[in-house]
């Protein structure tokens, strides 16, 4: 192994973290539907916003995982930050078409849409991420579609996002 081998640092997002940001979206949207708040939703919708928009640098869950979780984020596996912002980007566009929603006046659309983010956070949380999965799905589509010109682009983007 060379020295250079040696001094690659994970770039991932640590599990713990990863399970936080699912518990915090499915604890808010069981707590808006409980209390019908939507403004809960909103804070939720912003706070997944900005961590799609800044990646982790932008990401509040980030910052608070990386702090409460320290010793377990060391040891801990990672997923691929592109997966991360792929899946917050699902629930961003979920919720925000769900305070569109409210704000039209069509309440049940919009606890629909949040009530969505909500069961997908679930599922993730039970080992199956339905997210990770049409994330696959989009690549593999993408592969056939393209070959390795997308591939290329995918490392260009993922330079950039780190």
């Amino acid at each position: 192994m060379s020295a250079s081998a040696t001094t690659i640092t994970c770039t991932g997002i640590p599990l713990p973290i990863v399970k936080l940001n699912r518990i915090v979206l499915l604890i808010g949207i069981i707590t808006a539907i409980v209390f019908q708040q939507p403004l809960v939703t909103s804070v939720l919708f912003f706070i997944i916003l900005s961590s799609v928009l800044f990646g982790r640098q932008g990401s509040l869950i980030f910052f608070i995982g990386s702090r409460l979780f320290a010793k377990q984020n060391i040891d801990a596996d990672t997923e691929d930050p592109r997966l991360m912002r792929f899946n917050n980007s699902i629930a961003a566009i979920l919720l925000g078409g769900a305070q569109i929603a409210f704000l039209s006046g069509a309440p049940l659309v919009g606890w629909i849409l949040s009530g969505m983010v909500a069961v997908a956070a679930t599922i993730a949380l039970a080992g199956f991420c339905f997210g990770c999965f049409l994330f696959y799905q989009f690549n593999l589509q993408r592969f056939k579609l393209f070959g390795n010109r997308a591939q290329f682009n995918e490392q260009k983007t993922a330079q950039n996002l780190s």
